[in-house]
């Protein structure tokens, strides 16, 4: 089953997504913090160290929060060195996804995405390990 969805007001650019993958979208912009993360990596590549300081959850947590987001074809990783950067897709082919992306960047909560931006600029991978050791 697919759904044929129409984007924009006077967009005649039509979008077939299946079922699934519409699901797993939704889930996926259906959480909070998932859409901070999102946030947050529109700005920079981030570690899960990185995004689990500015978020303030369990690491597990925001691992989760990224599978989630990687499933809905949101998020890819890619390993350089010892760390895992995770970053936005990029949706040459997906319209609707970068239509959604470009929807994201206008929510701006003074207080939680201000408080985010201020912790991402301050959070430093070399940094945040040292304080686990």
């Amino acid at each position: 089953m697919t759904a044929c969805l129409r984007w924009g007001i006077n967009s005649k650019m039509a979008i077939r997504l299946s079922t699934g993958e519409l699901e797993l979208l939704f889930k996926a912009l259906a959480n909070r913090n998932r859409i901070r993360i999102l946030k947050m990596l529109q700005v920079r590549p981030m570690c899960v160290c990185e995004i689990r300081y500015v978020l303030g959850i369990a690491q597990p947590t925001v691992t989760r929060h990224l599978q989630i987001l990687k499933q809905a074809g949101l998020v890819k990783d890619r390993t350089s060195n010892c760390w895992v950067d995770y970053y936005l897709c990029e949706y040459p082919a997906r319209h609707l996804l970068h239509q959604m992306m470009k929807f994201l960047s206008l929510w701006d909560d003074p207080v939680c995405c201000g408080r985010d931006r201020k912790r991402s600029k301050k959070a430093n991978r070399y940094d945040i390990c040292k304080e686990k050791k």
